[in-house]
């Protein structure tokens, strides 16, 4: 029976810092991180999205945080099929770049992308050698339908991640339609790759439900984005503004006691970026969770920062 760890994704995102969920003294870049470290035991790195990550910044966080504490990293956009500002690409890579536009959506040269993949992988090897690493999430853009290209994407990703825990979120709602459910999940299980659990506004174009199969029996993760009407269209702070009830909080608690009993762990991160909604959020779920379960609660050796471990 699996380790549940909830935590958001991001610590640094600029609504939490203005929110004054950070006390004073701890409002710095090596304050922030120990302070959040000590509530939460996972967070999610969304800023290498947007840009390249750097040894240097793998091994402060490391170095600020407990053993056992977990990084999930987002993978950069131009490994995912996303388009990428040229000001993401190293200044380096960038005058090689130049002649595919204003932004670009992938690399059409093979040796160009091989770079950018080994000083991604490079630059987070530090975590990978603390223990710190959680899982490379590789979120698909929402025109990655499912089919045979999107399948050779994933194999080539794989491929290049060998040796790296992997975890998947689809954005395109036929990935988890009925018909393809299975197909889908038996593809992430080929790859040895988690699925990611979404939590989205339903009954809009672009809905996934709200539930995936596990398919690996290491991870699994759910992320928490907030049901806006505005998910998908608006901008980020439309798409993601959201205060999670308690009643919509606990639909997904036998869902969360369901992954842990077939992966070691399941990561609940909450993507909910305005404000401290998505600490606050963070830490509700934590406590229905111990209601829930009381003689699991705090278990595992992370004190508050562990939701509950079972087994």
């Amino acid at each position: 029976m699996g380790e549940i760890r909830i935590g958001t994704c991001s610590w640094t995102d600029p609504a939490l810092v203005s929110s004054g969920w950070y006390p004073p003294g701890r409002r710095d870049a090596e304050g922030r991180l120990r302070h959040y470290a000590g509530r939460f035991p996972v967070v999610e790195v969304d800023s290498t999205y947007y840009g390249l990550p750097s040894d240097r910044n793998s091994r402060l966080w490391a170095e600020r945080t407990p053993d056992g504490f977990r990084f999930d990293v987002k993978a950069f956009s131009l490994l995912t099929g996303h388009p990428t500002r040229p000001a993401a690409v190293p200044a380096d890579l960038r005058p090689a770049v130049a002649r595919y536009g204003g932004r670009y959506r992938g690399l059409p040269d093979p040796g160009l992308l091989d770079e950018v993949w080994r000083r991604f992988r490079e630059a987070l090897l530090p975590l990978r050698d603390a223990g710190r690493m959680g899982a490379l999430l590789f979120q698909l853009p929402p025109w990655a339908v499912p089919g045979a290209a999107a399948r050779a994407f994933l194999e080539q990703c794989r491929e290049r991640t060998a040796g790296w825990p992997l975890a998947v979120e689809f954005r395109h709602p036929d990935w988890w339609r009925r018909e393809a459910r299975a197909s889908t999940a038996a593809l992430l299980r080929e790859l040895g790759a988690a699925a990611v659990a979404v939590d989205t506004a339903q009954d809009l174009p672009g809905s996934l439900p709200p539930e995936a199969p596990v398919t690996s029996r290491d991870l699994a993760v759910v992320r928490f984005h907030g049901r806006s009407a505005a998910w998908g269209t608006g901008s980020k702070e439309d798409r993601f503004r959201h205060e999670y009830t308690a009643d919509e909080l606990r639909e997904w608690l036998p869902r969360v006691r369901a992954m842990a009993e077939r992966a070691a762990e399941v990561h609940v991160l909450f993507n909910n970026c305005c404000g401290d909604a998505a600490v606050r959020a963070a830490g509700a779920m934590r406590e229905l969770l111990a209601a829930d379960c009381p003689q699991e609660a705090g278990a595992g050796g992370h004190g508050s920062a562990v939701a509950g471990k079972t087994g």
